[in-house]
């Protein structure tokens, strides 16, 4: 309503001016006070239809002509659009004095300030990422360390420096020689019970301390990965990021300094070298000499395998209902993808061994299988493990002619596998469709970020208030 206000308002201006009319003789014809004129041409108040019949007739146009939704020429075009856009919440919450577009002001300094504010909004809306946003950032990105075969060597040689620098050789990295690589950095590392509910560290920068929880995560590396994913933001130069592309390069880049400090490339590489010339590789092994989670390891294993042990492999972590959490392939695996490639959330076929491992009354040990597919048979190590609030499979696998190298080569079982073929695991038995069609109406369990957008913010999902109180509230001690 406000815009069309503006609009007809513009409109009105224009046939005066073109009628060569003030505001003093248009008012004395219409019987309107000046002062009443100007806040109708000001789009601040809506002349009732009576007057605009008569300031139509003065200019000898037609109401409708009056009511036309279209600017009347370039110059208003642009002054409604810098009145639009001083009124949006985007430029209000910068707290910015209101321009006036006055007379005397030339078109091209509207036109720059329209620009400019256009800039803003678009940089507002580009930080929030909806679902669909962030899941092409996400593909964009997995397309390009596919390409590279998941490898940093940059990021390996600054961790492996800082590792050394902190006098550690061998075996798992210990919490205290993760304190001294910190120290080593210039920051104090600090356990708190306070820490914002959105944040897993916070860094103060001021006062160089790095805060984190006091009480490990279950699996042994949590209190040391957050650590050190804190220290990467500052080895590497992270400024605040631009957009979620950013945020999730952020992201991937701290994780792998992470892994890369925990387990290092030269003593990880000698480790696995070692395995393959005994035919023995093993996640389960490689996961204990360093002290690490399960799904740290395997990851850690995509970071070397192509770079040091000419391997091409997959990783696979599959939520218990079959959706896949998180996936990696450079060894021509098909993992499913929507139309945009996003893998994330792809429903995992039966028969892989990422779900029949959830069918084991023994889930101690790795789970071994052979699966052929229409693009070749892959051989998979499969561990689950339970979560928060569900259980999950951590997948690694290889083609078949590379499963010699690997623990569990000899394995029997054995699957085969259609998909993408719907009459490979995903159509119902056709007795049981005659059975229940038409006789059953579940109720879909819907994730609830799905038609949400992303967190917004300087570090998406973060409560910035949140962490100024918990940085003041720590200062004074």
């Amino acid at each position: 309503m406000t815009s069309d206000l503006l609009i007809l308002g513009k409109r009105i201006r224009h046939f005066r001016v073109q009628a060569g009319m003030t505001l003093e003789t248009l008012g004395e014809a219409v019987g309107v006070v000046p002062s009443q004129l100007s806040l109708i041409e000001n789009g601040r108040r809506e002349p009732k239809l009576s007057l605009l019949t008569a300031l139509a007739g003065q200019f000898g146009v037609t109401v409708a002509d009056l009511l036309n939704s279209e600017a009347p020429d370039r110059r208003s075009e642009l002054e409604i659009e810098v009145e639009r856009l001083q009124r949006s919440g985007v430029y209000q919450q910068l707290k910015l004095p209101a321009v006036r577009s006055t007379k005397s002001m030339p078109t091209e300094a509207l036109e720059a300030i329209v620009g400019l504010h256009r800039e803003i909004e678009r940089r507002a809306l580009e930080a929030i990422a909806t679902p669909e946003e962030a899941r092409r950032a996400n593909t964009a990105l997995q397309r390009e360390q596919r390409a590279a075969g998941n490898y940093m060597p940059e990021l390996d040689e600054l961790a492996e420096d800082l590792v050394k620098r902190a006098g550690h050789t061998s075996g798992a990295l210990m919490h205290r020689t993760v304190a001294e690589m910190v120290e080593l950095t210039g920051f104090t590392l600090i356990y708190v019970n306070d820490l914002p509910h959105s944040a897993r560290s916070v860094t103060d920068l001021e006062n160089m301390r790095i805060y984190i929880p006091p009480a490990s995560i279950p699996g042994g590396h949590g209190l040391r990965a957050m650590a050190l994913q804190a220290v990467a933001h500052r080895l590497l130069e992270h400024k605040r990021p631009e957009n979620y592309a950013d945020f999730l390069r952020q992201r991937l880049e701290i994780n792998y300094f992470a892994a890369s400090c925990l387990m290092p490339r030269t003593a990880s590489v000698e480790f696995l070298q070692a395995a393959k010339k005994d035919r023995d590789i093993a996640i389960e092994d490689f996961r204990d000499a360093f002290g690490v989670t399960h799904e740290a390891a395997a990851l850690r294993f995509t970071n070397l395998a192509t770079a040091h042990l000419d391997l091409t492999c997959h990783f696979l972590r599959v939520n218990d209902d079959g959706g896949l959490f998180r996936g990696y392939e450079n060894d021509g695996l098909a993992i499913p993808a929507d139309a945009h490639g996003s893998i994330e959330g792809q429903h995992i076929c039966r028969k892989w061994a990422a779900r029949v491992a959830f069918d084991r009354t023994n889930r101690t040990t790795e789970f071994y299988q052979y699966t052929d597919t229409p693009g070749g048979t892959f051989w998979d190590s499969t561990q689950t493990g339970k979560g928060e609030s569900d259980e999950f499979s951590i997948s690694i696998g290889v083609p078949f002619d590379e499963a010699q190298w690997f623990r569990g080569r000899d394995t029997t079982h054995r699957q085969v596998s259609a998909c993408p073929d719907p009459s490979c695991c995903r159509s119902p038995l056709d007795e049981q469709r005659e059975r229940w069609a038409g006789k059953v109406w579940p109720s879909a369990r819907l994730n609830p970020y799905v038609l949400a957008p992303l967190p917004t913010g300087t570090f998406p999902g973060v409560d910035q208030v949140e962490v100024y109180e918990f940085l003041e509230n720590h200062a004074r001690a």
